[in-house]
């Protein structure tokens, strides 16, 4: 309390206001260069490809849509069918992560069992492994089970994948909730699952939401499992059907700036409307409960 009141009634003096502005200053550049780029792709989609040659950091002219709606004439390109296609797979992915990595975190956090600190250390490994590693092995097996070609092919590697960040960043929280509120519901009689479904649960959407936004981001801009495993191009995410606009149509610029605004701008829309949650997923479980 005195420490409080020392602050309150302390002065503020130019150094506080000089190390307040050098702070403002820093963000505001490093605002700059993460806002300035999108900003940049955005309104040179609306150019065409000589007016971004001439006036390639200026306003458009004339805010122009051909650059849109020539993406779905480049052969055989369906760009609607590319986002279902994107949320189909993203989807799926987030559910089995979710499903499964809280299960497994629930267990991690609240048991007590023979090789508990061994499969912390494996999940730890597992985030260590670059994806180039395991792409044959993942393809052979997918190949011999007869799912290439299928949603399944890019689904169950996706979520292999991103359950060891889950589990580790679900472990974490849940360890954080105090162990009070499972000794009153087995009091009560509960079941384990009831504790897990009814009490850890909704006390866990924070960090389910993070890890889901975070897995979604991941999932949708993967480009090398769809490109391998999906050589049906009606079953391709948004992330292949672009790459197929900037490789083939690389010196049309308009339109692979209208193919990239395409791709991020979801993105930057997903993220803004759950940046907080994303905060307080990622900071929540910092804090011994």
């Amino acid at each position: 309390m005195s420490t409080l009141v020392g602050r309150v009634g302390k002065r503020v003096g130019p150094r506080d206001y000089a190390a307040k502005t050098m702070v403002y200053a820093l963000l505001i550049v490093w605002s700059c260069t993460t806002i300035l780029p999108v900003l940049w792709v955005l309104l040179n989609s609306f150019k065409s490809s000589q007016e971004i040659l001439t006036n390639a950091f200026g306003v458009p002219h004339t805010f122009d849509f051909n650059n849109y709606i020539k993406l779905n004439h480049y052969g055989n390109i369906n760009i609607l069918r590319g986002f279902a296609n994107s949320l189909i797979i993203s989807g799926s992915v987030v559910v089995g992560v979710t499903f499964i990595g809280g299960l497994a975190a629930f267990i991690l956090s609240r048991f007590q069992f023979a090789g508990k600190k061994a499969f912390n250390i494996l999940f730890v490994i597992c985030m260590l492994l670059p994806q180039f590693a395991v792409i044959i092995p993942n393809f052979i097996i997918i190949k011999e089970i007869g799912l290439n070609g299928t949603y399944l092919s890019v689904i169950l590697p996706q979520i292999a994948g991103n359950l060891s960040f889950a589990i580790i960043m679900m472990t974490g929280f849940m360890a954080s909730l105090p162990a009070e509120l499972e000794e009153a519901a087995v009091m009560d009689g509960a079941s384990i699952w009831k504790i897990y479904y009814r009490i850890l649960l909704p006390l866990c959407i924070p960090i389910f939401a993070t890890v889901s936004i975070m897995v979604f981001l991941w999932s949708y801009n993967e480009l090398l499992m769809p490109l391998v495993y999906l050589p049906v191009r009606d079953m391709q995410p948004i992330s292949v059907l672009l790459s197929y606009v900037s490789n083939s149509y690389g010196t049309d610029y308009g339109a692979m700036m209208a193919a990239i605004t395409i791709s991020i701008v979801p993105l930057l829309v997903l993220y803004l409307l759950s940046q907080e949650t994303v905060i307080k997923g990622m900071t929540a479980g910092a804090v011994k409960g």
